[in-house]
């Protein structure tokens, strides 16, 4: 059968370290970085507050006190080395608690990191936390809408952006058929050629295709599934890429 393919047109600053600079600082500046360190812990302990109710979490600040939040088991400790930390976990966790972790600013004491990422999705559903969080979240929703608006001509500018670049580039990670994600390994020793074929292989038994019927393939990348639909199938697939190396290799 066939198979088609179309192309649609900060420095961080040691909270440790600062107020001890803040005493060679004019007294203003250092009453006000600790008024300001004081104002981003309540933050932070009113957001955690309203969210810990299943086990317990230690809050270590830049300053060594220590703060609970919820009762009982996991027991989870986290140590945070940077007052701006507290500020931006308060406002937004989604982020700026990954970011923390990754910039070392967000320590974990006593437990593993899916201890800590357990504790905190056992309390999603018990509340955002501070009144300025729920604020936040009601005008990211708001303004959703503006933000994830994406004609295409965007769409195309965003797919080229990531997309055309050089074969030189994929041929180095991906697997020779170029398909781009989610290969499916059974076993330890699995190379990716095969644990993409198996994934393949996956994907046409779910789908229950028969002979003659049509499949529309919509980001259909270098074209691998298509043509292996189309080749172990027998079924017309139609691929639809935005990008256009996609769309040329595609083709060849």
């Amino acid at each position: 059968m066939d198979v088609g393919f179309e192309h649609q047109s900060q420095a961080a600053s040691n909270a440790g370290n600062g107020e001890a600079r803040g005493r060679h600082q004019p007294p203003s500046r250092a009453a006000g970085r600790k008024l300001w360190a004081r104002a981003s812990m309540l933050l932070l302990q009113n957001q955690f507050r309203g969210i810990i109710r299943q086990g317990t979490l230690t809050v270590v600040a830049p300053d060594g006190r220590r703060y609970d939040f919820g009762a009982g088991e996991p027991l989870v400790t986290i140590r945070i080395t940077d007052w701006a930390v507290a500020r931006h976990v308060s406002l937004d966790p989604d982020l700026a608690v990954g970011e923390a972790y990754m910039n070392g600013t967000l320590v974990i004491d006593d437990a593993q990191l899916h201890e800590f990422l357990d504790l905190c999705l056992a309390n999603l559903s018990t509340g955002t936390g501070n009144w300025l969080r729920g604020a936040w979240i009601f005008l990211r929703r708001l303004g959703r809408r503006f933000a994830q608006h994406n004609p295409v001509s965007v769409a195309r500018e965003n797919a080229a952006h990531h997309y055309d670049l050089s074969e030189a580039l994929y041929e180095s990670f991906l697997d020779a058929d170029r398909h781009y994600s989610c290969a499916y390994y059974a076993a330890p020793n699995d190379t990716l050629e095969r644990a993409q074929d198996r994934k393949q292989r996956q994907i046409a038994a779910k789908l229950l295709l028969r002979s003659g019927q049509r499949v529309l393939d919509i980001g259909s990348g270098w074209g691998s599934l298509s043509l292996y639909l189309t080749r172990v199938a027998d079924v017309d697939v139609t691929g639809v890429t935005l990008s256009t190396e996609q769309q040329r290799y595609s083709c060849q």
